[in-house]
């Protein structure tokens, strides 16, 4: 049984009920609509949202309701909708080995592609009949384009600084898996302390999540999904290269990141600090951050009773730290 199986598998039932439902809303009388949604939904996604509000559902109220299956597919639909939008603003070509819509069908389609689905996202969230839900999902949308905002306004500021990325992917990403962890809950019991330790869970797996892709860049292999130091040649500086600048101090490679934050850097320099990072450190400073992060994540599960959901959560943890693309 692979890592995920391992996920899957207290919630197997659950997640074919979820799949029929974020299925269905994948269905418009629209032509064209309906061919992107058609040529999104074959792009298999490992459904890592909707699995961890499924799991958080089940963990704290050991049955799943109609509630948790439409609060998963609401996630599931506002992470879509948020990476169609990325592929906008990034001007990425690809998404998951596949032409993103901004490429096949250019960015107006995009955008409101991206807000059809949106729309999707309310209308399950709407089925739950929870003002809280939607007070929730519009924290995490304000969240990440908060941290898209900070993000891009990062770029243009020349200095360094390890607090930024944090606050960066916090709420870029951290805050849609807390999200989802505490809407799981949420939509199965009234247990304020199970809500809020399953939000600082969800908040923990997305800071792992977002290390272990940003640890990606540093690697050359086609199997990982993105060139070797994609992100600086999109302006920014994550982990890795952040902790080596700054422990070294060396006055070269901080020019070079300042190129590479004023998008004027070539591959060959790029190359360069990718190399300046391995060897000072970087990627096994990030790695040890993820780890610490997931320690802090598996440490918030030992109020809860031992139970194959249980084990299926440190499994989920050990999965975004472990995994390879």
């Amino acid at each position: 049984m692979d890592a995920l199986q391992q996920i899957r598998k207290p919630i197997e039932v659950e997640m074919n009920q979820y799949k029929q439902v974020f299925e269905s809303y994948l269905q418009h009388p629209s032509p064209l609509l309906q061919e992107v949604f058609t040529s999104i939904s074959q792009r298999k996604g490992k459904m890592m949202r909707p699995m961890l509000a499924l799991l958080a559902a089940k963990l704290v109220g050991g049955a799943v309701n109609e509630n948790a299956i439409y609060t998963a597919a609401t996630f599931e639909f506002f992470h879509t909708a948020s990476l169609v939008h990325d592929d906008v603003v990034d001007e990425s070509e690809e998404r998951r080995g596949q032409k993103s819509v901004n490429s096949a069908y250019g960015n107006q389609i995009a955008v409101l592609v991206g807000d059809s689905i949106l729309a999707n996202a309310l209308l399950c969230a709407a089925k739950t009949g929870s003002s809280r839900l939607i007070e929730v999902l519009s924290n995490a949308a304000q969240n990440l384009a908060c941290g898209e905002l900070l993000q891009l306004n990062n770029v243009k500021n020349q200095a360094v600084d390890e607090a930024v990325y944090f606050d960066i992917i916090r709420n870029k990403t951290a805050a849609l898996f807390a999200a989802c962890a505490e809407s799981g809950v949420m939509a199965v019991s009234s247990d304020e302390k199970a809500m809020k330790t399953l939000h600082d869970f969800g908040e923990y797996i997305g800071i792992c999540f977002q290390i272990r892709d940003d640890i990606f860049d540093y690697h050359h292999d086609p199997s990982i999904g993105k060139p070797t130091g994609n992100d600086m040649q999109e302006g920014k500086l994550t982990l890795p290269i952040i902790h080596a600048l700054l422990s070294t101090q060396n006055a070269e490679m901080l020019a070079l990141a300042r190129k590479v934050k004023a998008r004027q850097v070539s591959q060959e320099e790029i190359n360069v600090l990718v190399e300046f990072t391995k060897e000072n450190g970087g990627i096994d400073y990030a790695v040890q951050v993820m780890n610490d992060y997931a320690e802090k994540a598996k440490g918030l599960l030992a109020s809860f009773p031992d139970s194959d959901v249980k084990q299926a959560l440190i499994a989920y943890v050990d999965y975004v730290i472990d995994r390879t693309l």
